[in-house]
Order: C-alpha cells, then structure tokens, then sequence
C-alpha cells in the first residue's frame, strides 16, 4: 500500500527511472537497485514490503534473487519478463514470485499487480468463507454456491477451487497447483490439471458467458481466480 517500501531491481536505467516514477506518485517508497548483489544486499539492510525483480541480471539471475528472498521474508515479488519468456516466467513462480509483468508494461498494470499481491499479503488466511462475484465457499461445511443455487463438486474439484480462491488474484503455476492438490508426485502432470479445471468450469462459469468470470488461463503458464 502507498507508503510502503518496493525494491527494484533492473539493469536497464530507463526502467527503473519509469519504475520510480509510477511508483513514488503512487505514494511508494523506493529502493532501486541494479544487479542481484546489490538486490539482496539492499534487502537485508532494509527490508522492502515488497520487490519487482527483473529476470535478467548483468551479474546473475532473477529466479535465484526470487528463491534467495523467499528463504527469509513472505514481501509479494513481482517480476518483470520479455514478451515470450514463458520458461523464465514459471521458474520464476515456482521460486516464489507472486505474479510477473511482461515488458513493455503499463503503469497501471504494474500497479494493479502490485496493490493485489500487497491486499493478498495482508489479508487473513484463516477464513471459513470465501465470497467472490456470486460465488460462495464454505471452507468447512465443504459446500460450494453460485448465485445462490448449490454446486455439487467432487472432492478435488473442490480442493482445487480452494487453492484457487485462496490466493485469488495470484497466477498459480501448473506445478504449483498439481502440488498442492494432487501431491508433489504429480507436479509434471498438466493434463489431469487441465481436465479437472475444464470440468470445474463447467459446474461453476455462467452458462453462456463470453468469456470466464472466476478461473482465467495464462496460456503456458498457469491459473488465476481473478473474481
């Protein structure tokens, strides 16, 4: 939220003058850096409320700076990828990034991620019910409501639009997803993720809707329950 300190960490000067620049008139503190050293140097002294990492560092690599960060601090990290950089992308995620922004980025949209990751990081994560557009879950009755009318779901279904609502907002990798619900044994097997999530669709989405209105697709990458 505004007032609140952002590490940058970009090697090109005309990026992190634009970052500063977004980000400081949106009432953020910031703290620019331009390798992964300094990053994580800057870091530890003065510990952020959250990052924007670039991928691509002179002296190493973003993912590593995402994997380093994690090890201490939960701060939402964004990071910023090229147009088509879908390996680095999921990498990156499964390291611990909370969700990417692909370059040329607008302001907006930079700060729309980031003002979600930072809502997601100061919310509560022990609530009964989630309640989203219409939809309603109830974490401990195990039932689930669209517009009021019930949603009979299997038990996967439901475990995996928990996991999805739970980080509503946040893009949930393939290997992350098949991890939490399935089990570590699953994490390469995008297709019973692709099968559930189509079937899950089908009970929850509006019939007839243009387009989805609870679980978006990032094509190559992973799922985001965006209601």
């Amino acid at each position: 939220m505004p007032g609140e300190r952002v590490l940058v960490c970009d090697d090109e000067l005309q990026i992190v003058r634009a970052l500063k620049v977004v980000l400081r008139d949106a009432g953020f503190e910031v703290t620019a850096t331009a390798t992964a050293m300094e990053a994580l140097d800057a870091a530890a002294v003065h510990p952020p409320q959250a990052a924007i990492i670039d991928l691509m560092l002179p002296d190493g690599d973003g993912v590593e700076v995402c994997r380093r960060l994690r090890e201490w601090s939960d701060m939402p990290i964004l990071v910023l990828s090229a147009l088509g950089d879908e390996d680095q992308k999921v990498r990156a995620l499964n390291a611990g990034a909370d969700d990417y922004v692909t370059k040329p980025f607008g302001p907006a949209e930079l700060l729309a991620r980031l003002g979600a990751a930072l809502r997601r990081a100061t919310s509560t994560t022990n609530a009964s019910s989630l309640d989203a557009d219409g939809l309603q879950v109830d974490l401990g009755a195990h039932t689930v409501r669209r517009d009021g009318d019930e949603v009979h779901l299997t038990k996967t279904e439901f475990e995996l639009l928990r996991v999805l609502a739970a980080n509503r907002g946040r893009l949930m990798t393939h290997r992350a997803l098949l991890s939490e619900v399935w089990g570590p044994q699953y994490a390469d097997d995008t297709q019973i993720l692709r099968t559930h999530v189509a079937r899950l669709r089908a009970k929850i989405e509006p019939a007839g809707a243009a387009g989805p209105r609870y679980i978006h697709t990032d094509p190559g990458v992973g799922y985001r329950f965006e209601a």
